[in-house]
């Protein structure tokens, strides 16, 4: 199903369809204000195994962010962070940019399956995707949708993800055409913050 919804005003009842289709076990498409990701609920661990298949990756090496909608329930899902690091990341959310932290034990199986420490923050400039984990009550995965093509490497036309993808996912939300670079990674897990890619995001120190 494609679901057109927009920014500055999102449709109240499209969003609680998409939040029943989340708490079923479903798997979306949705904008970030960046590139266009996949994913599902957090807690939906068999979701995110598909998620996995989806992107041709094995589970146990997936590398997957999570969308929230502001800062306030990070700590659980993240070891204690310092003062410096919550100021950074507050001063640069809503942004383009992935905030890799040490995870804790909250996270789920699939995260521990890879047996990584560390956990991707993200909170999108897109109110979309802020809505709808707000809706939630908790965080959705992330995995930037990528394209066939050798030269672009994201898909932006949200008609183009959906004949890609609609025999895959429950639901492409087009909320517009996306764009070709993806965020900014910064490592946290230190007190001295280095940046991993240069994306979209320009980090305000």
């Amino acid at each position: 199903m494609l679901v057109k919804l927009y920014q500055d005003n999102p449709d109240p009842k499209k969003l609680k369809d998409i939040v029943k289709c989340l708490e079923k076990g479903g798997i979306i498409i949705y904008p970030t204000g960046g590139v266009y990701s996949i994913g599902c609920l957090l807690s939906q661990g068999k979701s995110m195994d598909t998620v996995a298949r989806i992107q041709g990756i094995k589970p146990d090496k997936a590398n997957f962010s999570i969308i929230c909608s502001d800062l306030s329930n990070i700590s659980e899902y993240t070891r204690p962070i310092s003062t410096a690091i919550f100021k950074l990341m507050k001063k640069n959310l809503p942004g383009h940019f992935t905030f890799v932290l040490e995870g804790n034990n909250n996270l789920p199986r699939l995260f521990n399956k890879t047996k990584r420490k560390t956990i991707g923050i993200r909170v999108p400039t897109d109110p979309i995707p802020r809505a709808i984990v707000e809706l939630c009550g908790g965080p959705i995965i992330s995995s930037s949708i990528h394209n066939d093509d050798e030269i672009l490497e994201y898909i932006t036309d949200p008609e183009l993800i959906y004949e890609k993808y609609q025999n895959k996912v429950n639901m492409v939300i087009d909320g517009g055409f996306g764009n070709l670079e993806a965020s900014t990674i910064v490592d946290c897990t230190t007190d001295e913050p280095e940046i991993m890619r240069q994306g979209m995001g320009e980090l305000v120190l």
